[in-house]
């Protein structure tokens, strides 16, 4: 048996014993030409190298690369069946052929170590290319006393020269990734002129931008690979600050020996993350505002008329996580817009709680026209039994107009009296009789009172189904000849809709002609729609969708004035499509204006109110100057957020180009993937996929990206959420922001979606001793 062994002290770790142990059992024999020079080689290298070994205490021996002049590759101590000795362009493979093994402990060497011991290799400078020399060392000062043992099989060597293939292949790699690198600085300048007229605070943006596009357009899947076998990150990541930075560091690193290039990763890495959450942060806060305290992701809520009708609404949601509220301009008017914005900046202020509007243009978007209005009744209608007996009466607030009930309360109606004599006179236990709409004898019971701002509101309960219109009267008897009357008012209309089912005919008539009678399909059903895109550019054949894909139906004529559909997908029992919904044709190129002359007209309004302004069915670089201009007339080219809502195929494909042309402004920039429409113009089957890349791209963009549509439907609307809205909501962690639609239950959700955005993710120790 022959030890070789050598000790020295470590100028970067002062006091850490160094010490190389090297076993050569009996029965080695030297089978390669030249076996007793071969073994003088090795004995020389292993005293005068300059490889520094770095011990483990997990059951295996981790792999580095270092450079083609001084490469180790060491893997199992116990299992492993050859070692590799590079040096210069011969590999030494030293082969092991167990035979029988047994234990070599160092108990009585009491060597002190440190906790942490790892292996790794690093060249010396300015000494021989052939020498190696192994060494324990720490990375701190403090160490444990312990016990080593290892099994050394009793074998016979081998040893000879080859020629190494790992050295062909680093420098392949590095070859590839250099020319890599010039074609990313060619596209760069090839770009120059987009570059030149971007903000300069964009300019960075923009060149990363381009950069990640370039390396897209390339097969990069092999170079991922190889760099993934050295744990290395993949070239495409868009966790990394800068593409170009990303491809320096990783040619840098293959270049450096072991030991330079960790301190240099670990470096990088650090740095990387706190420029990253400082640059990501500011773009967003310019945008969206400061987040509050503890939170990550913005929430936005889209509001409407409710908003008005109720005093604590826009409070509620405030308090339950909301900083963000938005407004469609396809909805309201400016009087009802006005109302939401000054309830929104009076509640941030009290609340102390920063909250910024954003306005949504209209758009050129296909649209279901106006139904005529239902009748002003309301059903009350109690819960029944599978007998149909009562179970539970209907709960009904009566108040004075205006007077919402309060936030826990869910009444199933809702009345208004004019008269506040006749509410200032009831009392519990009252009984209020009415003749319904049908002319039948009701009762309502009046059961609870309740205090609200300056008012004074009921609860009463009804046994039976009744149908109150506006102009009801209310009559209550008491006792002593005490008489009370009052009239029910302000009974909004029903909501006019048609049903279709499968197999139905629909006539879509341009809108101004819909008192015209057809001729062409009696006996269809009937909407109109305000766009004369629509009958200027469909075909037969060409799918149509309705209401975000709910309704589906394949064109069968068209003309100037109409437009017929068979319906070829709906509900079991039908599917509702009222006012005002969506309308999608795929297949069809129509060609819309960027802003139409509601969007330019809303746009002053939303200039002098809001803080950010929506463009919907962004198509192409045309829009965005479209934009610019309209911008650039009302002097709005830096306070003014611009957020960009990709809804369509060619707004996908295109959104490289759109953000190179949307950041020639200052004005603060994000993007909305309204997966909505972008659902049913692109496919369901590839929203995922669009979104992914949407995201990734932004990224890059370094633009804050907002997720909605749909984003916990089901508790918004019924109260209990799917499960695969919960993570999908829980997916929003990577955007800027998550919007939720308007709905019963909205402040519910808020909350949720709070909770869900901002939990962390913690994870349970388990006990050591039930791992063996």
């Amino acid at each position: 048996m022959v030890f070789f062994c050598c000790c020295s002290i470590s100028n970067a770790l002062s006091n850490m014993l160094v010490v190389l142990v090297l076993g050569f059992f009996s029965g080695v024999s030297l089978l390669a030409k030249g076996s007793s020079q071969e073994l003088i080689l090795l004995t020389l290298a292993l005293w005068q190298g300059h490889m520094t070994s770095y011990m483990s205490s997990a059951p295996s021996v981790t792999n580095f690369w270092t450079t083609p002049n001084n490469v180790i590759q060491l893997a199992g101590m116990v299992s492993t069946e050859s070692y590799h000795l590079l040096s210069g362009k011969k590999t030494l493979i030293f082969s092991l052929r167990p035979t029988k093994s047994f234990p070599l402990s160092l108990t009585q060497m009491k060597i002190r170590v440190p906790r942490t011991l790892a292996f790794a290799s690093a060249k010396g400078k300015g000494k021989a290319e052939s020498g190696v020399e192994a060494a324990i060392v720490g990375d701190n000062n403090t160490s444990t006393e312990r016990n080593w043992s290892f099994d050394f099989p009793e074998s016979k060597a081998e040893f000879c020269l080859v020629d190494s293939e790992a050295c062909q292949n680093l420098s392949s790699v590095l070859e590839k990734l250099n020319a890599l690198r010039s074609h990313l600085l060619a596209a760069e300048k090839w770009n120059a002129s987009r570059l030149q007229s971007c903000d300069s605070k964009y300019l960075e943006c923009a060149t990363n931008l381009i950069h990640y596009m370039a390396l897209r357009s390339l097969d990069t899947e092999q170079l991922n690979s190889y760099l993934a076998s050295l744990s290395l990150s993949s070239l495409d990541n868009n966790n990394k600050l800068s593409v170009l930075s990303n491809l320096d560091a990783t040619i840098n690193l293959l270049m450096k020996s072991p030991m330079e290039s960790w301190k240099q990763q670990k470096g990088n890495k650090i740095i990387q993350k706190n420029d990253k959450g400082r640059v990501l942060s500011s773009y967003k806060e310019s945008l969206l505002g400061k987040l509050r305290e503890g939170k990550r992701t913005h929430i936005m809520v889209t509001v409407g008329k409710e908003a008005t009708e109720s005093e604590t609404f826009i409070t509620d949601i405030l308090k339950a996580g909301a900083s963000v509220i938005r407004i469609n301009c396809a909805h309201g008017d400016p009087t009802i817009w006005g109302e939401i914005i000054k309830r929104v900046r009076r509640a941030s202020q009290m609340l102390e709680m920063p909250c910024r509007v954003l306005m949504d243009l209209a758009g050129p978007k296909l649209r279901t026209g106006t139904l005529k209005p239902g009748p002003c009744v309301m059903k009350v209608s109690p819960k029944k039994d599978a007998y149909g007996n009562v179970a539970s009466p209907a709960i009904v607030w009566l108040s004075v107009t205006g007077t919402e009930p309060p936030p826990h309360l869910s009444p199933d109606a809702t009345m208004f009296v004019q008269d506040h004599e006749f509410l200032a006179g009831l009392q519990i236990g009252d009984s209020v009789r009415l003749y319904d709409a049908r002319g039948k004898k009701k009762k309502l019971r009046i059961s609870k009172e309740f205090d609200v701002f300056s008012s004074t509101g009921f609860v009463a309960e009804c046994f039976d189904t009744a149908y109150v219109e506006s102009g009801t009267e209310l009559c209550v008897k008491g006792n002593r000849g005490r008489r009370l009357f009052g009239e029910v008012v302000d009974v909004p209309p029903k909501e006019s809709f048609v049903r279709l089912r499968v197999g139905d005919l629909l006539v879509i008539t341009r809108e101004g002609s819909f008192d015209e009678p057809s001729v062409t399909v009696p006996g269809a059903h009937r909407l109109t729609c305000p766009s004369g895109y629509l009958f200027d550019s469909v075909k037969p054949g060409e799918t149509i969708g309705f209401d975000d894909g709910k309704i589906w139906g394949t064109i069968k004529g068209a003309s100037p004035a109409e437009v017929i559909v068979s319906i070829t997908h709906a509900g079991p029992k039908g599917t509702k499509l009222g006012s005002e919904k969506s309308i999608n044709i795929p297949q069809s190129d129509i060609r819309f204006k960027g802003l139409t002359s509601k969007d330019i007209k809303d746009l002053e309004y939303v200039a002098s109110h809001a803080d950010m302004v929506g463009i919907s069915f962004i198509r192409d670089v045309q829009d965005i100057t479209v934009l610019r201009q309209e911008l650039k007339k009302r002097k709005l080219n830096d306070q003014l957020g611009v957020v960009l809502k990709i809804e369509t195929e060619s707004g996908f494909e295109n959104l490289p180009l759109i953000l190179l042309e949307a950041m020639k402004c200052l004005n603060p920039l994000g993007v909305m993937i309204a997966r909505g429409d972008l659902a049913v113009e692109c496919g369901w089957e590839r929203l995922a996929n669009i979104q992914e890349e949407i995201m990734a791209i932004c990224k890059i963009a370094r633009v804050p990206v907002i997720l909605a549509t749909q984003v916990l439907e089901s508790l918004v609307k019924s109260g209990v959420p799917t499960r695969a809205e919960i993570t999908d909501a829980a997916s929003g962690r990577r955007a800027s922001c998550v919007m939720l639609n308007k709905g019963k239950h909205i402040t519910e959700a808020v909350s949720m979606l709070d909770t869900i955005l901002h939990t962390k993710l913690t994870y349970k120790k388990l006990d050591s001793g039930n791992l063996h």
